[in-house]
């Protein structure tokens, strides 16, 4: 039996796919851990503007999401509760401090990715939004799309970040480019990712997970 099957864990976060939230989903899902998967409605997030109050009555230590509920006990930070989730499911190494560090500086780096793209879009005047898109896609992603490059070419042992397996660092990533990638952000042209040949083989080898694509199509009805 597995040693955290009687744990009860609920992650809170929003009904879309996006890879704060997908991290850890995924994490829990591949490594056979239950967990209750709750997507905020309307009057959920109401409650969460106003007062931080989570749908089991505490208080989001932030008031945003991601939150994780751990036996009545909650945690936020998407690479807090991407480390939780990864050491329970074995996609985060619990004796090797150096592969941690490593994967620790991916989340890091989505994040800096995640904060680049949410400035590129807060002025809605059109023109100076076409401008900050226009350089977020020729030169910030450009950049750390390279430096993401150079650390897969370094690791010679497989096309993931770290070792020679699948960690929640690649699983960042992977939903992260998704969404770069998609053609829903305005200035961002959904080729952009055409350059990389290493992170396009990565997503490769995550999509071709067994786990990841029963997970999207049990959940979304789609491989995305």
């Amino acid at each position: 039996m597995h040693e955290f099957i009687n744990m009860e864990i609920t992650l809170y976060y929003f009904k879309i796919p996006f890879w704060r939230a997908e991290v850890a989903r995924l994490a829990l899902f591949i490594g056979d851990i239950p967990f209750k998967d709750y997507r905020f409605e309307s009057q959920d997030t109401e409650e969460l503007k106003k007062d931080g109050k989570l749908p089991n009555g505490l208080i989001a230590p932030f008031k945003q999401l991601p939150v994780l509920d751990v036996d009545g006990k909650i945690f936020a930070q998407t690479g807090a509760i991407a480390r939780f989730c990864g050491k329970l499911s074995g996609l985060y190494p619990k004796n090797n401090e150096f592969e941690a560090a490593q994967i620790d500086q991916i989340i890091e780096a989505a994040q800096d990715i995640n904060y680049l793209v949410t400035l590129s879009g807060r002025d809605k005047e059109k023109e100076r939004l076409e401008l900050a898109r226009k350089i977020l896609a020729t030169k910030h992603l450009p950049k750390w799309f390279q430096f993401l490059e150079n650390l897969l070419s370094e690791n010679k042992d497989s096309n993931f970040f770290v070792g020679n397996k699948i960690s929640i660092a690649d699983l960042a990533i992977w939903r992260l480019l998704g969404w770069l990638s998609s053609g829903l952000l305005d200035g961002v042209p959904a080729n952009i990712l055409e350059p990389y040949e290493k992170l396009n083989k990565l997503r490769e080898e995550v999509y071709k997970h067994p786990k990841v694509n029963e997970w999207m199509l049990k959940t979304y009805g789609k491989i995305i």
